[in-house]
């Protein structure tokens, strides 16, 4: 049965059995079959959508809609009687109802093209991928291959070296004598030996014993970690046998371990200096720096192989470990440079060196001016000497040295050098002052110095002259005269008038004599320095007074610290000289640096021992600057404890005086100091020199030691620069009690001070925006200053005190306001102001107080 229709309705007629579907534009179906577990499987139909490619000079066509019929079998068209063509089938059985334009044809066709390149392009790039993979598996596999037979040479390897130790040990056993013991089954050995052949890794034979390959240690480290079959069954496994010096020394250990017989001990003797590292110690003692370290932990203390320790120490544990010791300092340097003996036979006489002492304005240096006939005072500083100056004179073919110091206070200590290096004192003493406190000092330096004296009683020219008056009140500071039945020779001299110098200069003569002055000339020089000073054209200039030998152009000097080569000696005449013998003064030029007055110098053999000679020196006086201030930074903090644990303030002081009568005045001038906010507190006071004893109290109890009319031993001199304890010396009571004012004064706080300014009442109070609240006042008494202090008063009440923020007169700024006058002020932090409040201007000043 079937269905006609019209020509012109282009219609499909077709059988009952077949149905008709529509195929969408554009896809392809495939059928994929799809594999599941247990062997089953499930065809798939995927349908694949093929992208259309358009130009933009292409019209859009509407799809050419296709009919599918059930059955795959095409049905044939009724042929049309016009002479249209007749619809073409497609592929999947159906037919094109409408007839394609040549446009749609065109693209189709390109489409068609597209998808054929870009398969071909997708079967390229896969075919590249799988050569890729087969080419990457490849490589592994060959890896693989490689590592197996390096592996399986190494075991061969191992094995054949074991197999030939084994075998070399067998034969060292077997050619040494054993004693008789039961043999004991070499089991291992046959396992590895059974179990070797059925081990087969690679082509190498394992009883062929290969040269072993040379491989960087890296890889045979790692590789003797890996466990293997050979390794597992043998108690060697692959570690390196042990020589036969090896086991040797192994026994000898054993033997001597279990005889514990001690090692014999080396002992030494160790050089210690003055300070020594602990590492340096046990290199000297040929020791383990450990063994020290430890030693110093069972004592309690936590050494580093670094740390430093004092000889004494070091000479501890050197005894401890049982060696000797030998104790050098670096002093040592010095050894031999001063205070050289010479024989008797060898000395001859020298002039004497004289210094001139007393007080200011007594005429010291008038009369050194008249025994040398040239005028010297008039190059001092207001007819005061300023410096030590060194002279030399000659009476009746006799030369005579004099030293001119300072009168002044100021040089108390430069006078005291120059009383150390001389031989007579003469005192001067004018007759209208009489004794005066510096001409008490003088004594004071000239006894503890040691030398004689000659009072030379000057001006007694004058009208008020009264030299008996002199004479006797010398006898108070135990300075008796001839004339009064004591050894001490007087001579009434005047400068001006130049009476008396002949009878000066014969009492030196004779005192000289009495002392019988001798000196070595022919040996190297050595002296004191009197005075140093640097001269813009000279360089360093030293003014040095030769005690022993002779100096000449070219030697090597060390004078305290500064080294050098004398380049040229110039007398007190200003010629230049080529030598200079005993108790000759002398300026030396060639020093590296400047000396200080009352160094001592002395002549050495070359230039690397003035240099170790000097940087030693120059080290010491580090070492004391240090050691200074560190007792002065720990003496401040002791005392700052002091005033923050009570209210009073304390000023400790040792004293030392001369005589129990000094102590006494000393002790009742320092107690009229003190008030209820500081006083002296006296530690210790006694009569006599200032000894070790006093600097370790002084340094337990912080205090200051004073020493009136008394000099510090050598041993305290050390202790108190070790310990940065400082200790003053005095000669006159008030100059003592000023010091000690002056450092109480500094322990009073400030007191602060209020000056009144003056008053202004606020007219109108503006509130500005930004700035707050201005209050606009009236100066009614004094000024106002910005930055001054303030009082904010309502109705004579204090309701605030701080700062001015601002001060101005109109619009502008201004740093204080008159009486009379108008002006804006504004508080710092504070608001609460009212009209008709009164504000008080003040200024603080912190006055220092004094005692």
């Amino acid at each position: 049965m079937s269905d006609t229709k019209s020509d012109d309705d282009k219609t499909l007629s077709v059988g009952a059995k077949k149905t008709l579907s529509i195929k969408r534009p554009g896809l392809d179906q495939g059928t994929v079959r799809q594999n599941f577990s247990h062997g089953r499987s499930k065809a798939v139909v995927v349908e694949t959508k093929k992208r259309k490619f358009t130009r933009p000079d292409d019209k859009p066509e509407a799809p050419a809609v296709t009919l599918k019929p059930r059955a795959q079998q095409p049905q044939p068209a009724p042929r049309r009687p016009d002479p249209a063509p007749a619809p073409r089938p497609t592929s999947s059985g159906g037919v094109v109802l409408n007839e394609l334009s040549s446009g749609e044809m065109e693209a189709r066709r390109r489409a068609l093209m597209d998808s054929k390149v870009r398969e071909v392009e997708e079967r390229k790039r896969a075919a590249e991928d799988a050569a890729r993979r087969a080419e990457e598996e490849e490589r592994r596999r060959k890896e693989r291959d490689e590592s197996a037979a390096r592996q399986a040479e190494e075991e061969a390897r191992l094995a054949a070296e074991a197999e030939a130790r084994r075998r070399a040990e067998e034969e060292a056993n077997r050619r040494s004598p054993q004693p008789a013991t039961p043999a004991t089954p070499a089991t291992p050995v046959i396992e590895d030996v059974e179990a070797r052949p059925a081990v087969k890794r690679g082509p190498v034979k394992p009883e062929v014993a290969a040269p072993r390959p040379v491989k960087p240690k890296g890889e045979e480290e790692r590789r003797r970690g890996k466990l293997t079959l050979n390794k597992a069954l043998t108690d060697d496994g692959d570690a390196r046998g042990r020589s036969l010096s090896s086991m040797r020394r192994r026994q000898e250990k054993f033997k001597r371990s279990m005889s514990q017989e001690p090692r014999e001990k080396i002992l030494r003797e160790v050089v210690l200096p003055e300070t020594i590292t602990i590492q340096e110690l046990a290199q000297r003692m040929a020791e383990r720096a450990v063994d020290l370290v430890k030693f110093f932990m069972k004592q309690g203390q936590m050494m580093k192989p670094g740390d430093v320790i004092d000889a004494d120490t070091a000479e501890l544990v050197a005894v401890e470990f049982g060696h000797t010791v030998k104790r050098v300092a670096e002093s040592d340097v010095e050894e031999g440079l001063f205070d050289i003996e010479d024989a008797p036979e060898t000395q001859k006489s020298r002039p004497p060196v004289v210094t001139i002492m007393g007080h200011v304005d007594h005429g010291k240096t008038s009369l050194l001016d008249a025994i040398r006939s040239a005028n010297v005072v008039s190059g001092e500083a207001g007819g005061i000497t300023q410096h030590i100056g060194a002279y030399q004179v000659e009476k009746d073919g006799q030369k005579i040295t004099f030293i001119d110091t300072p009168g002044h206070a100021a040089f108390t200590a430069m006078r005291a050098r120059g009383a150390q290096a001389t031989d007579i004192a003469i005192l001067v003493v004018a007759a209208d002052d009489s004794v005066m406190p510096q001409t008490i000092e003088s004594i004071n330096h000239a006894k503890a110095a040691g030398v004689p004296i000659i009072v030379a009683i000057n001006k007694v020219d004058k009208p008020d002259a009264d030299p008996q008056k002199v004479r006797t009140e010398l006898l108070q500071h135990e300075v008796f005269v001839e004339s009064m039945g004591g050894e001490v020779l007087d001579v009434e001299v005047s400068a001006t008038k130049h009476t008396g110098l002949d009878k000066l200069l014969e009492a030196i003569i004779l005192q000289s004599e009495i002392l019988e002055l001798k000196a070595n000339p022919d040996r190297t020089a050595e002296g004191v320095v009197i005075e140093a000073k640097l001269d813009r054209g000279r360089g360093s200039v030293a003014t040095v007074l030769v005690q022993a030998g002779t100096l000449r152009v070219g030697d090597i000097i060390v004078a305290g610290d500064q080294w050098g080569r004398v380049r040229a000696l110039v007398d007190d005449r200003g010629d230049q000289v080529k030598e200079a013998g005993p108790a000759m003064p002398v300026e030396i030029l060639g020093l590296q640096g400047t000396p200080l007055a009352g160094d001592r110098f002395a002549i050495v053999e070359n230039e690397s021992k003035a240099r170790e000679i000097a940087e030693y020196r120059q080290r010491l006086s580090r070492e004391k600057a240090v050691a200074r201030q560190a007792g002065q930074r720990g003496s401040l903090e002791q005392m700052m404890t002091q005033l923050q644990s009570t209210g009073l303030k304390e000023f400790p002081l040792i004293i030392k005086g001369d005589v129990q009568g000094s102590i006494e005045a000393i002790v009742a001038a320092l107690d009229k100091l003190g008030t209820d906010e500081v006083r002296a507190r006296i530690v210790h006071s006694g009569a006599g020199a200032i000894t070790e004893s006093d600097v370790s109290l002084a340094e337990t109890s912080g205090a200051a030691i004073i020493g009136f009319n008394v000099r510090a031993n050598k041993q305290a001199r050390d202790a108190s620069t070790q310990s940065g304890i400082e200790i003053r010396y005095y000669n006159i009571i008030y100059d003592l009690v000023d010091d000690i004012k002056a450092a109480m004064s500094g322990m009073l706080s400030p007191e602060r001070r209020e000056t009144f300014l003056g008053y202004a009442e606020i007219l109108e109070v503006f509130n500005i925006t930004k700035v707050g609240k201005v209050a606009g006042c009236r100066v009614t008494e004094g000024k106002m200053e910005r930055g001054a202090g303030v009082r904010l008063l309502r109705d004579n009440v204090v309701i605030h005190e701080g700062k001015l923020k601002t001060l101005k007169r109109f619009k502008d700024e201004v740093s204080e306001v008159p009486v009379g006058q108008e002006c804006g002020m504004a508080f710092e932090n504070y608001e609460d102001i009212r009209a008709g409040d009164v504000i008080e201007a003040y200024r603080v000043e912190m006055v220092k107080r004094t005692l």
